[in-house]
C-alpha cells in the first residue's frame, strides 16, 4: 500500500515547499529541522495504524482509561541523510529502539554505479513494526536492498517505509520487489528520474544539504 501525503491540502505541503526552495536550503538548521517536521507528520498518520491497547492511567483525581500503542515500533535509517527524518520519527515514538544502516553509490568510470551496504546496528525486528527511513526515493535500489539486510536481524510484522520525495519510477520498483506487510508513506512523487539517477525536480543532496558537503 502506498499513502501520497502530499496529496491532500494541509501543513505539509508549506514544508515540503521549503525542503525544495533554494534558498531556504541555505538555512541548514531550517533544512533539518523542515525534514523533522515532516517526519512528525508522518509519524502522527503511521500511529493510526498500530495495535492499540486500553491501560488505566492514574491522575490525581481518578483513574482514566486511555487506548495506548501496544508495542513500540523499531525505526530504522540510512547513514547520514536519514538523520533528520529519524529524529523527526523519534520525536513521536520516543520509546522506540534504533537501528542503523549505511548504503552509498559506489560510481564507476562508464557512469554506473552500485549500491554499496557497510555498517549495521539494529535489534531483534521479529514480529515488530519497523519503520524505515530514507528522505529520498531515486531509483528505489537502496531502500530495498536495505530492507532485505534488515531481515537479517528477523522478520518484521509489519514495514512503513518513509520517505519525503519519490521519482514515479523508483516508487514503482520499491512497490514491485516488497512484499504486501510492507507500507509506503511519501511526501511527493516527481515524474522524471535522469540518467544519473537524480529526481527532477527533487532538491537535490538530502545528506549535503543537511550536514554539508562531502568529498
Amino acid at each position: 500500500m502506498v499513502h501520497i501525503i502530499g496529496n491532500q491540502n494541509s501543513i505539509f505541503n508549506e514544508f515540503i515547499a521549503e525542503i525544495r526552495d533554494e534558498n531556504i536550503q541555505k538555512d541548514s538548521m531550517r533544512f533539518r529541522r523542515n525534514i523533522e517536521r515532516l517526519g512528525e507528520i508522518i509519524s502522527y498518520e503511521i500511529s493510526k495504524t498500530l495495535d492499540y491497547e486500553t491501560r488505566e492511567i492514574i491522575t490525581s483525581l481518578g483513574i482514566a482509561n486511555v487506548p495506548m500503542i501496544k508495542d513500540q515500533p523499531v525505526i530504522a535509517s540510512i547513514l547520514r541523510a536519514g538523520l533528520p527524518l529519524h529524529q523527526g520519527v523519534l520525536n513521536y515514538f520516543d520509546r522506540a529502539e534504533n537501528a542503523f544502516i549505511s548504503a552509498y553509490r559506489r560510481h564507476h568510470k562508464n557512469g554506473t554505479f552500485d549500491i554499496q551496504l557497510e555498517y549495521l546496528a539494529s535489534p531483534d525486528l521479529s514480529d515488530k513494526e519497523l519503520i524505515l527511513c530514507d528522505p529520498m526515493l531515486a531509483t528505489g535500489s537502496s531502500i530495498v536492498l536495505t530492507y532485505k539486510a534488515l531481515l537479517l536481524r528477523g522478520k518484521p510484522k509489519h514495514t512503513h517505509i518513509v520517505t519525503l520525495i519519490a521519482s514515479a519510477e523508483g516508487l514503482e520498483y520499491a512497490k514491485k520487489n516488497f512484499p504486501e506487510n510492507v507500507t509506503i508513506w511519501c511526501g511527493a512523487v516527481d515524474e522524471e528520474l535522469t540518467a544519473k539517477s537524480y529526481i527532477v525536480p527533487g532538491l537535490g543532496d538530502a545528506g549535503d544539504l543537511a550536514f554539508g558537503k562531502k568529498l
